[in-house]
């Protein structure tokens, strides 16, 4: 049965070990950030990996992208290859944005849909930010919301299709913005947007 954690108010030091032990012992946490809430796990963890897939029923060839602390942390797991990339980078991150860059080799192989590419973000929202400065890998970080269904925005409703499926549960209120993140991707040196949120393309 999923742990409730109530951090609208403040974050609760005790109960931000216990999420940090969590995501490192391969469990799946749901988290706010300022766009919608994450369904998450460690990106390196294949088995946590399939519980997301299969909490959301989501098809194991469609992607979700990851979620890291800082610039700094994305030439890791992706090269930035334009000065277009870096200008979004630059102006955007951390914000409502996802860069699609091309991805390391052998990362991210169980949740890219064999693509040669990876989506990154990094949020604008402290309980998210303050979890990722406690760990030493990235989150993958789709919606928290069952495949098809609209992405989830309140805690208590996105508790109902998670009760059984996730470890815990963090209650950050209603999500800021309310629209997933714009997603962007840099081809021949112009700016393509795969799914449009609150960033537009003007």
């Amino acid at each position: 049965m999923i742990k409730y954690y109530n951090w609208q108010d403040e974050i609760d030091e005790n109960e931000l070990n216990e999420i940090v032990n969590i995501l490192k012992n391969n469990g799946v946490v749901i988290f706010p950030t300022e766009t919608v809430y994450g369904i998450g796990c460690n990106a390196f963890s294949k088995m946590a990996i399939d519980r997301v897939y299969k909490a959301k029923q989501r098809p194991r060839d469609k992607a979700v992208n990851i979620l890291v602390l800082s610039v700094n942390e994305i030439s890791k797991y992706a090269n930035i290859t334009s000065d277009l990339e870096k200008q979004i980078i630059e102006k955007y991150m951390p914000g409502p944005i996802t860069l699609i860059l091309k991805k390391k080799n052998n990362f991210g192989l169980y949740f890219t849909g064999n693509n040669d590419t990876i989506g990154i973000r990094i949020p604008d929202n402290l309980i998210i930010l303050e979890i990722l400065k406690r760990i030493d890998f990235p989150l993958i970080a789709p919606s928290a919301n069952i495949s098809d269904k609209p992405s989830g925005v309140n805690p208590k409703d996105i508790m109902q299709d998670f009760k059984y499926t996730a470890d815990a549960i963090i209650d950050g209120g209603i999500s800021l913005i309310g629209l997933a993140s714009t997603i962007v991707k840099v081809e021949n040196n112009q700016i393509k947007i795969l799914r449009q949120g609150s960033i537009k393309i003007d």
